[in-house]
């Protein structure tokens, strides 16, 4: 699958459903005053004032070892505690893994949660549509449904879209597959809010010298008055879609008109010239697909998204899914490139003045087990007990939350879903956990089905 597309469409384009079809297959929001103003009185119902205004999320995709990275166990043996050793942090009495030296700088600045666990073992499908939704549905997998929850970048991008004339959500710079070839996992998309709603999909190398996203530019051969031919075809689909009664007429219109916006957005545009940055600045981010994305995705958020996710592998098994190796390929690569991407940042959005107002999250759908297998040190997948970490945006600097027992297998003390988790951040963000959202036939589902606000995560 290429990046993002923006199909062409001329005046003497048939209208039909396959071209209606092609219009609407475009991953951008669509936003009806109706919702904004239910959203805005929900809020003022619950008594939120939004915290955060945007976030970025750092999927690490595939289930990274809580045990060599937040949470280490020194104390017990070889087979448990792994290879690394732990270092100080900027945050007194607290360790890290010695493979994540600049993060360990930044801790007095972060909530890290030790006692996370969910009923999601064998199944990353599912666990990732778990972590990213609170939404349980056990170990099914089967790729993304309409019929799923939303995530939280859908939630957010239509409850409270930019002030600015930005792309809402990006989403970089994969759709991961549930394994090599599988279908696309869930978590990530609008679900129940109709496909209107998915996210901006950018998938291609931020890292490559070729890097660019064309189709957010006129082409040179496209004059004002083809231009303007472009618009007159978008608004007669909009009256042949609302002459007909057609029930996604709302959001595809939507569609249309982001992408007019978008094609004029200097915005959009210039957020999209990562090549901008200084050679130093990308250096510091990591020279990969991962710490590129990670810099689009602060440039982006500076720009006025309102939130991006970055999904840390081409599918599930490629990058923290280690089964086998464990220690050699966090030691070699995954580590390496998480502590240069997530630090710098961090560093960069304080530095601008934009961390206390948002959210950076780094979790993956599970961690691994306590005990260390005979697959060339190998761990495997562990539901029972794992970690995350957030920053900015409201969630209480220089926290650490929860514990687990002596050996990582188990919460210790105050246990935690990623109902809660997903629950806090929408607080964060001035959206009710609890209110009512609906479905393309006006069902309505809670935001949020299982888990509350944790006020002892926040400032």
């Amino acid at each position: 699958m290429d990046g993002f597309r923006l199909p062409p469409v001329d005046a003497s384009a048939a209208l039909t459903r396959r071209r209606m079809l092609q219009v609407g297959g475009l991953g951008l929001m669509g936003v009806t005053l109706p919702r904004v103003l239910e959203a805005q009185a929900r809020a003022a119902e619950a008594g939120l004032v939004p915290r955060a205004d945007a976030m970025v999320v750092l999927f690490l995709n595939g289930g990274p070892s809580h045990l060599d990275m937040w949470d280490m166990k020194p104390d017990q043996p070889d087979g448990i505690r792994g290879e690394f050793k732990p270092i100080a942090s900027s945050l007194p009495g607290y360790q890290v893994s010695e493979h994540l030296p600049r993060l360990a700088t930044q801790m007095h600045r972060a909530t890290v949660v030790r006692s996370m666990h969910h009923s999601v073992n064998n199944a990353h499908a599912a666990a990732v549509y778990t972590a990213m939704t609170g939404h349980d549905r056990g170990e099914i997998g089967g790729g993304a449904r309409p019929t799923d929850y939303p995530s939280p970048a859908c939630v957010l991008s239509m409850l409270r879209p930019p002030s600015k004339p930005i792309v809402p959500q990006v989403h970089l710079p994969y759709i991961t597959a549930e394994g090599a070839g599988g279908p696309p996992q869930p978590g990530f998309f609008a679900g129940i809010l109709g496909r209107a709603k998915d996210p901006l999909f950018v998938l291609r190398d931020p890292n490559s010298p070729e890097f660019s996203i064309p189709e957010l530019t006129l082409l040179t051969d496209v004059s004002a008055e083809r231009f303007a031919l472009r618009r007159t075809l978008f608004q007669g689909l909009d009256s042949y879609l609302s002459q007909a009664g057609a029930v996604a007429a709302d959001s595809m219109t939507g569609f249309q008109r982001r992408a007019l916006e978008l094609l004029t957005s200097e915005a959009t545009q210039r957020a999209f010239r990562v090549s901008e940055e200084p050679n130093n600045v990308r250096d510091s981010y990591g020279r990969n697909i991962y710490g590129q994305s990670t810099l689009l995705a602060r440039r982006l958020i500076e720009a006025g998204a309102r939130m991006v996710t970055l999904s840390w592998a081409p599918d599930a098994n490629a990058t923290w899914d280690t089964h086998g190796s464990n220690f050699k390929r966090l030691k070699d690569t995954l580590l390496p490139q998480l502590d240069s991407a997530a630090t710098s940042l961090i560093v960069d959005l304080a530095d601008r003045g934009l961390l206390d107002r948002t959210i950076v999250a780094v979790f993956g759908d599970f961690g691994r087990t306590p005990k260390v297998n005979a697959n060339d040190g190998g761990r495997d997948h562990w539901n029972y007990c794992y970690s995350l970490m957030l920053v900015g945006g409201g969630f209480k600097p220089g926290l650490i939350y929860g514990s687990s027992d002596k050996t990582g297998a188990f919460p210790g003390v105050d246990p935690l879903v990623p109902g809660d988790i997903v629950s806090t951040i929408y607080h964060c963000l001035g959206i009710a956990h609890d209110r009512e959202i609906h479905d393309s036939t006006n069902r309505p589902y809670r935001l949020v089905p299982t888990g509350d606000v944790v006020p002892a995560l926040l400032a």
